[in-house]
């Protein structure tokens, strides 16, 4: 039979559009592919993790949960269980498995649904990396085609650890190690068999399989993992009834910060230095000292705890103590409950500081020629007040007078009278002006209140301006010493900033001064710890703020006490009873410490 002209032409025609159709498909399909090799600088989100100056992890700032481990650190077991769950022929295989997709679309057709999927492991991976989650024969073609390619770049088990690493496993983790630290609360490394195996089960569907949702089907599929390890050679027989009977955990382990106030304080101030600080998998160093910010936080809470049962409750506390050598915040306590209210009252209360301001007035007659033993007139003295036609006539806390006295009782007893005599002669300014080069930055009016505290300050910049009293510098206080990139190379070392401010004779006498308050002063309760403090006690008018600030020779730390609304704390409640016995309890504890020191 004799095929006409017109049929031929018309089945030509339909090939060369059914030819160039299928070419126009398959060129939109490699003309968009990804580079893979892209994956070689690809790096995903990680957590960048705080450390305190003892290598204990203080916090982790993350947008996604996430910490890289090298597909050479991660165990064995944790890969056996997802290649028995997911991917059991993924050694063999060259990124997809047909055998596999065969296998899949039988058990999907006897079940009448969709029971099992295809992907490989790689296959997996490509899709997470690469690929918009869209369902669509496009997208699964470029999701084998990148498959294949990958595993001709990787070796298989670089594939699996970047698979690992980059998996979500619901609840804010991403990546093995994550889910570990979220579901158990430890590091991959640390993990049972059975814990591996529910982590594994849930890759699939975390919310579905949640140990917390649905421990049910959490317990069932953690079970099928570890029948396949079994059926693998992967566990032996042992092994697997063991891992079967292990509970689930009742509860996500959601780290709480601790040192909490600090280190709030310290993402404050990363932020505005690295925009990527939430996935750059930072590794900072803090100054913090784990052990010494535990006493601390506990000498806060007993000091509450002893102040509640003798006035109205509602007192706040706080603390900070910075070493002398270099300026590193040891440890910060802003308040009694970090999770109950974020303001910090180290950094953020302004106070005033009472008779602790005291010490910049004898400092400033030190360096002008007097000596501890130089008389200052302690009696009754008034000046002209704010209001025309009214004297400021300042009064000593007893109402008692002492006549011409050293210097060094002067402070030692914090009289009112004779100090302000002392500021009257010295100048107001220059005290002021001794105060800022000790690095006092809040604005200090120059009246002769000031000399009793009247300025309002904040504990930590009164705090460090006591470190020049100690060591004769302006020490600026830092939370952190060095900050190591993913990598472990140095982005940034942080050293304090240091100048000096008194010579060493003077910084001496000033300390011979804050000696006599401990030695037969307001603080000789501080007699009691057994090496040699200086200090100053501080007390409002009112009562509303009690302090102690002081020192030995190596660290200097304040204690500030008093309520949020400025109300009274209550009835002679001064630094000495308020606020040096949490100072005490620090002090006497760290000196028990190892490592103090």
């Amino acid at each position: 039979m004799r095929i006409p002209g017109w049929f031929k032409v018309t089945a030509l025609f339909l090939f060369m559009i059914t030819i160039g159709g299928a070419g126009g498909y398959f060129y939109s399909l490699f003309s968009d592919l990804p580079d893979i090799h892209q994956l070689e600088s690809y790096t995903p989100l990680e957590s960048s993790i705080v450390y305190s100056s003892d290598g204990k992890v203080l916090a982790e700032f993350y947008l996604e949960r996430r910490t890289y481990i090298p597909a050479y650190k991660i165990p064995l077991k944790v890969k056996q269980a997802f290649v028995a769950i997911e991917d059991q022929r993924f050694y063999s295989h060259h990124g997809v498995d047909f055998l596999g997709i065969l296998r899949a679309l039988y058990k999907d057709i006897m079940a009448k649904g969709v029971v099992e999927g295809g992907s490989t492991i790689t296959q997996q991976l490509a899709k997470m990396v690469f690929l918009k989650p869209e369902k669509s024969i496009k997208r699964k073609i470029k999701e084998a085609i990148i498959a294949s390619r990958l595993e001709k770049m990787y070796t298989k088990d670089e594939i699996l650890g970047m698979y690992l690493n980059q998996t979500y496993f619901g609840t804010r983790a991403y990546g093995i190690d994550a889910a570990a630290r979220t579901y158990f609360g430890k590091p991959v490394d640390e993990l049972s068999v059975g814990e591996i195996a529910m982590i594994a089960g849930m890759q699939k569907a975390p919310s579905s399989y949640s140990p917390f949702r649905k421990p049910e089907k959490a317990r069932t599929r953690r079970n099928l993992v570890l029948k396949n390890m079994l059926d693998n050679g992967f566990i032996s027989q042992q092994e697997y009834e063991i891992a079967k009977a292990e509970q689930l955990p009742p509860k996500p382990f959601f780290r709480k910060f601790e040192a909490p106030y600090f280190v709030e304080s310290l993402r404050q101030q990363l932020e505005e230095l690295y925009p990527d600080l939430y996935t750059a998998g930072m590794k900072i160093n803090s100054t913090i000292d784990f052990t010494m910010q535990k006493i601390a936080e506990e000498a806060i809470a007993n000091g509450i705890k002893s102040l509640d049962q003798r006035v109205k409750p509602g007192v706040q506390a706080a603390m900070i103590a910075i070493d002398l050598r270099n300026g590193h915040i040891k440890a910060l306590v802003g308040g009694t409950d970090f999770w109950e209210t974020q303001f910090n009252r180290v950094t953020m209360a302004v106070r005033q500081p009472g008779s602790a301001f005291k010490p910049f007035v004898y400092a400033t007659a030190i360096e002008k020629g007097m000596t501890a033993d130089s008389k200052v007139l302690d009696g009754p003295v008034s000046f002209p007040g704010g209001v025309p036609g009214k004297a400021w006539a300042p009064k000593n806390y007893d109402g008692k007078y002492h006549g011409y006295v050293p210097l060094s009782t002067a402070i030692a007893l914090s009289l009112n009278t004779a100090t302000v005599r002392l500021a009257s002669q010295v100048g107001i300014k220059d005290v002021i002006d001794v105060a800022e080069r000790c690095g006092i930055k809040s604005t200090i009016a120059p009246y002769l209140s000031t000399a009793l505290g009247a300025a309002d300050v904040t504990p930590i910049e009164i705090t460090a301006a006591y470190m020049a009293f100690a060591t004769g510098k302006r020490i600026q206080p830092i939370y952190y010493d060095k900050i190591l990139n993913r990598d472990g190379s140095v982005l940034d070392e942080e050293e304090a900033a240091s100048e000096d401010v008194f010579s060493e004779e003077t910084t001496a006498q000033i300390k011979n001064l804050l000696r006599a308050v401990v030695e037969h002063g307001t603080a000789m309760k501080a007699k009691e710890i057994p090496r040699m403090v200086y200090g100053k006690t501080g007390t409002t008018n009112d009562f509303s703020d009690a302090w102690f600030i002081g020192f030995d020779d190596s660290l200097v730390v304040g204690v500030w006490v008093g309520r949020d609304n400025h109300v009274p704390i209550g009835n002679k409640e001064t630094g000495a009873r308020a606020a040096l016995p949490i100072w005490m309890e620090f002090m006497q504890k760290i000196d028990k410490y190892s490592g103090y020191k």
